[in-house]
């Protein structure tokens, strides 16, 4: 019985197997931006080194891509939809800065704080250029970091390692505070994976008196919670283990034809960022159990209710219920209850918000941006304070775009002006292409990527919403204006 059991057992395996060679082998041979893998500096070195230490490894990074790939071409790449073409229009090496690498934005004066920006997973620092400019503009010097495996090519996300991620992250704490001292306002900013690497850090300094602690954290569309299939996405990459079944190590492959992203996705990268998540749940509940998440600093986060890519669940189960009353709060961004299409929507879409957030007392403040009305364009803010279930309702003085249904993961750090993403694109904000202005229409299959990956959402109409309540935070912890804990922010 045991024998037929173990034999039935391996016949699976040997079927799944096969059937992923059969998938992953489908459509054409491997391009150079995926078969090669610039190596980043190892979490050690990273430990041992500086930030002109990081910057110079990182520019040995881009003339090896550029010697590597760029100069080595197929005619049949040479394409001004691929990003590595040297004459293409979205080359980023044409553009006045390339976002792909870390940068430094300096206050005009003696900086008054820092913050520390991380970008999301297949990302670059161009996520975040928006916040950082503010963060500048209001007395902060900004540090942007290239999160390892980032920026370059999309074959370094098959070798890359999360621990680089999170050395990465301490490097950048330590020339934040080495530029500002021990006592000036220190923010960990981040973006998706970003954010799993923000908390992991103040999870981290949290339980090691060594490392500086941040004095907020200020998370977007953050990582707390994958989809269970990334904890064995690295089972989809076994074939990979022989050449001939390369392709087998991606889960998608897809023309490079954005400047400052990635498109195509290695298994790798599902399998780390899973890696990430599930150590946040262990160190969580670790501090949980002995009282230490009580020295975690305030957190803002936004999050779109409905999010394709990383679970709002699991940041409000994980995160969200196990913090102390220390000042905290979520943003969501609902649904838009006004839009025509909304009979279009599946019910779990429809009832997302009271899914998330039940009638409850909490420790942390949560305000909802939604229409006013089911009948209403106009979007309010509802505001419930800790501890309490009665709802204030701000108006904002802005209303839903009747052509948007919701948010989505990757809206929320972009405003609609943004030049790449933006739905109402800035014309002097030029990369070569305006992808989140795209409307297109006309057969399918035609298209080099899906119409579903077109019509996205890629900007946030509520943007000047989302940067007035960061621009108050960090007002209030630079000792300008006390935190304000009931007005609405400006509308920029």
């Amino acid at each position: 019985m045991v024998r037929r059991v173990v034999l039935l057992l391996v016949l699976c395996v040997v079927a799944i197997f096969v059937a992923r060679v059969v998938e992953s082998e489908r459509g054409e041979p491997l391009d150079l931006w995926q078969t090669y893998a610039p190596e980043e500096l190892s979490a050690a070195e990273i430990d041992r080194t500086d930030w002109p230490g990081y910057i110079a490894a990182e520019n040995k990074l881009f003339d090896a891509v550029r010697a590597e790939v760029s100069d080595k071409l197929d005619p049949k790449d040479r394409v001004p939809a691929n990003r590595y073409f040297a004459d293409s229009p979205i080359n980023p090496h044409g553009f006045k800065q390339d976002w792909n690498r870390s940068f430094i934005i300096e206050p005009s004066g003696p900086p008054v704080g820092a913050a520390v920006l991380l970008h999301g997973l297949t990302d670059s620092p161009y996520s975040l250029r928006h916040l950082a400019e503010s963060y500048a503009a209001h007395g902060f010097v900004a540090i942007g970091l290239r999160i390892p495996g980032h920026g370059t090519v999309p074959g370094a996300l098959t070798i890359v390692d999360d621990s680089q991620w999170e050395a990465a992250t301490r490097l950048a704490v330590r020339e934040a505070r080495r530029r500002i001292g021990d006592k000036a306002p220190l923010h960990l900013v981040g973006y998706s994976n970003g954010g799993a690497l923000a908390l992991m850090y103040a999870l981290e300094a949290a339980a090691d008196p060594k490392l500086s602690r941040p004095d907020r954290l200020v998370l977007l569309s953050p990582m707390i919670g994958v989809n269970r299939f990334a904890r064995f996405a690295g089972l989809a990459g076994l074939p990979a283990f022989f050449p001939a079944f390369a392709r087998s190590a991606w889960l998608d492959i897809i023309p490079e034809f954005n400047p400052f992203k990635y498109n195509s996705f290695p298994v790798n990268a599902a399998r780390q960022s899973y890696q990430v998540t599930d150590e946040l749940r262990t160190r969580i509940a670790r501090l949980r159990d002995n009282g230490g998440l009580d020295t975690l600093p305030p957190i803002l986060t936004f999050q779109s209710v409905l999010d394709a890519t990383v679970s709002a669940r699991a940041m409000i189960s994980t995160l969200y219920d196990n913090l102390p009353a220390n000042g905290s709060e979520l943003v969501l961004f609902d649904i838009n209850r006004s839009a025509k299409t909304q009979f279009l929507l599946r019910p779990a879409s429809d009832t997302a918000l009271e899914s998330l957030l039940p009638l409850a007392t909490r420790k942390f403040r949560t305000t909802v941006i939604a229409n006013a009305s089911a009948d209403s364009d106009a979007v309010v803010a509802r505001v419930v304070e800790p501890g309490t279930t009665a709802e204030v309702v701000q108006p904002l003085g802005i209303d839903y775009p009747r052509d948007v249904f919701s948010l989505s993961h990757i809206a929320l750090p972009f405003p609609p002006a943004d030049g790449l993403y933006g739905a109402d694109p800035d014309p002097a904000d030029n990369f070569g292409v305006s992808l989140g202005a795209l409307a297109m229409r006309g057969e399918r299959g035609a298209l080099i990527v899906s119409l579903d990956w077109l019509q996205r959402n890629s900007s946030n109409p509520f943007y000047g919403y989302l940067q007035g309540r960061v621009d108050q935070a960090i007002d209030a912890d630079a000792g300008r204006v006390a935190p304000d804990g009931t007005a609405g922010a400006p509308i920029r």
